[in-house]
C-alpha cells in the first residue's frame, strides 16, 4: 500500500487539494465500478471543505454542505467527462446495514459515478476495494495533514 502526505495551512489550501484531485480524476477513464473516496477523520479536521473544492474542481456550482441528515445528494458533473455523477455521502451517523436502504450497490456498480463518502471509515466493509481513502489529521490551529492511501 502506498500513500502520500500533503500539509494544508488553511481551508483555502485545502479545499484547492480537492480541487486538484478532482481534475485528475476526471481525466481517469471508466472502470468497472464507479470511483469511491472515503474521507476519515476526526471532527473538524477538514473533509466537508476539501468536499467543497473537490465539488468545484468537477463543475458543480451548488453550495456543497455536509449531508449529515440527509444522508446523501446527488450532483451532474458539469464538466466534460466520462463520469456523470457526483455523489456526497455522509456516514457519520449510520452504520453499513443502513446503506442497503438506498441501493448503494447500484450506486457502486454505475460505472460514471463518483461517490465521495465522508466518515468512509464507518461503513469501510461495503466500500468496494480499491477505493481511495483520504485520512485528514489536525496538527496546529488551521494546518491539516491529508494522507491519500492508495490500495
Amino acid at each position: 500500500m502506498k500513500s502520500l502526505e500533503v500539509l494544508t495551512r488553511n481551508g483555502k489550501a485545502t479545499k484547492n487539494i480537492g480541487f486538484l484531485l478532482a481534475g485528475e480524476i476526471l481525466k481517469e477513464k471508466k472502470a468497472k465500478h464507479a470511483l469511491v473516496i472515503s474521507l476519515e477523520g476526526e471532527l473538524g479536521s477538514g473533509k466537508t471543505t476539501f468536499t467543497q473544492g473537490f465539488a468545484r474542481g468537477l463543475g458543480i456550482k451548488e453550495r456543497i454542505q455536509s449531508p449529515t441528515f440527509v444522508i446523501l445528494k446527488i450532483y451532474k458533473i458539469n464538466k466534460k467527462s466520462n463520469f456523470k455523477n457526483f455523489i456526497h455521502v455522509d456516514a457519520y451517523r449510520l452504520k453499513s446495514k443502513d446503506f442497503k436502504t438506498f441501493g448503494w450497490k447500484s450506486f457502486m456498480k454505475t460505472q460514471n459515478n463518483i461517490t465521495l463518502v465522508e466518515w468512509g471509515n464507518k461503513i469501510k466493509n461495503i466500500l468496494p476495494k480499491g477505493s481511495l481513502r483520504i485520512i485528514f489529521k489536525h496538527i496546529g490551529h488551521h494546518q491539516r495533514r491529508l494522507i491519500k492511501i492508495f490500495s
